[in-house]
């Protein structure tokens, strides 16, 4: 995987971004080390939205995230407001399931 990772960011700098930042692992757990964020964008489906990708939001984010099993998915836009998540469920959609850890925490 960390081949994947130098070509993700080999390709980001050849197209001239800078501010872009590429890491491997499971996004269950995002990425704290960076938290806290504005913006969360998920791109494969759990079960329900992890903790930890709550955690990392920061005071006024959003957070844009598939929830639920396979043919069965909503897309939520979450936002962080006085320490409460704030959910609203946007369409019907269909993304790949979230694997790792995701499928651990039930």
């Amino acid at each position: 995987m960390f081949w994947k990772s130098k070509n993700a960011e080999a390709t980001l700098q050849r197209l001239g971004y800078k501010n872009v930042h590429v890491k491997v692992g499971d996004g269950y757990r995002g990425w704290p080390e960076h938290a806290p964020f504005d913006a969360i964008t998920v791109t494969c489906a759990p079960d329900h939205v992890p903790h930890p990708l709550i955690e990392q939001l920061k005071e006024g984010g959003r957070m844009i995230i598939p929830v639920g099993g396979f043919g069965n998915q909503e897309l939520f836009l979450l936002e962080k407001k006085n320490g409460q998540l704030q959910r609203r469920a946007v369409l019907p959609v269909r993304f790949v399931p979230m694997a790792g850890e995701a499928t651990e925490k039930k």
